[in-house]
């Protein structure tokens, strides 16, 4: 499944579920010196903290706690240099985040703008303080520091699939219905039909095809500066790690391997950058209006 299930958050819902907090969609900065009753303590203040034991690895430690990677290495820098060691003790947040220094010359509402959060979240979330200089911004994985649609598309030219597809699941903040949880989708689904060839992004080396958890038959493309691309839930996979692939040759097949997050026939395609953080995911829906149809 490609939905990160942990810190709800969206724009359009009346009521926001973040586990032990509520969140009014129109909520607004009380006045200096009222209490909101919402405001639980910051989210900084709420750390846990775990001893890495015998066998654990750092995909095991985030799945017991609900937690994405990239959340622990951002709030545990040592572990990009040293590794996850026995006996190493590390910070636990109580969702996923990252832990963001508010510059000199910015407010909070200036973070919340360059993450693309809600204010009324990052307000809740950060305790409801009137002036922090250190905030944890929910939900985030990535860094305001992206590439430009531009310098993608320049690697990234051709549509994964053979023709243009209406977008069954947009990237970001999603309600499920049913649940009423609000939950956060890291590409989007392009519906096809089943066994629609599906076709590299871009040029670059084979990174991983195999099968992988909720992903289902998952192919990865690593691409030049840094950029790698995602195609998920196939029903074949046509080629192999470690291969050399053309812009517009097939990868596999559409299919609905995994756990897919909607019914409907779809390919899940992602667009990722690295970064201190991991292989951080960008909304792909600016880069696939400047893609073009492969000419087959």
């Amino acid at each position: 499944m490609t939905l990160y299930r942990w810190f709800p958050i969206a724009s359009t819902l009346l009521w926001l579920f973040i586990p032990g907090l509520q969140v009014k969609a129109n909520l607004t900065q009380p006045a200096v010196g009222q209490q909101n009753v919402d405001c639980q303590a910051p989210a900084l203040s709420r750390l846990n903290k775990h001893v890495v034991a015998l066998g654990e690895t750092l995909e095991s430690i985030a799945r017991q706690y609900n937690l994405i990677p990239a959340t622990l290495l951002g709030l545990n820098p040592s572990l990009r240099s040293r590794g996850v060691q026995i006996g190493t003790e590390i910070v636990i947040p109580p969702f996923n985040g990252i832990r963001v220094e508010v510059p000199a010359n910015q407010t909070w509402r200036d973070v919340a703008k360059a993450y693309n959060v809600r204010e009324a979240i990052l307000y809740e979330v950060n305790g409801c303080q009137e002036n922090p200089r250190v905030v944890f911004v929910p939900g985030v994985n990535w860094s305001p520091e992206t590439l430009g649609v531009e310098e993608v598309t320049r690697e990234l030219t051709g549509y994964p699939l053979p023709a243009i597809a209406t977008v069954g699941l947009r990237y970001g903040w999603q309600l499920r219905l049913g649940s009423g949880k609000v939950e956060f989708h890291s590409g989007v689904d392009l519906l096809a039909t089943p066994d629609t060839p599906v076709l590299a992004a871009g040029s670059g080396v084979v990174a991983f095809a195999a099968e992988q958890g909720n992903y289902g038959n998952l192919v990865v493309i690593n691409h030049q500066d840094g950029l790698q691309t995602r195609y998920a839930h196939l029903a074949n996979i046509t080629v192999t790690t470690g291969q050399r692939i053309m812009q517009g040759e097939q990868v596999g097949t559409v299919g609905a391997t995994g756990a897919p997050d909607i019914e409907a026939s779809h390919l899940h395609f992602e667009i990722r950058y690295n970064s201190d953080l991991g292989w951080v995911a960008e909304n792909p829906e600016p880069y696939l209006r400047n893609m073009k149809i492969a000419n087959r």
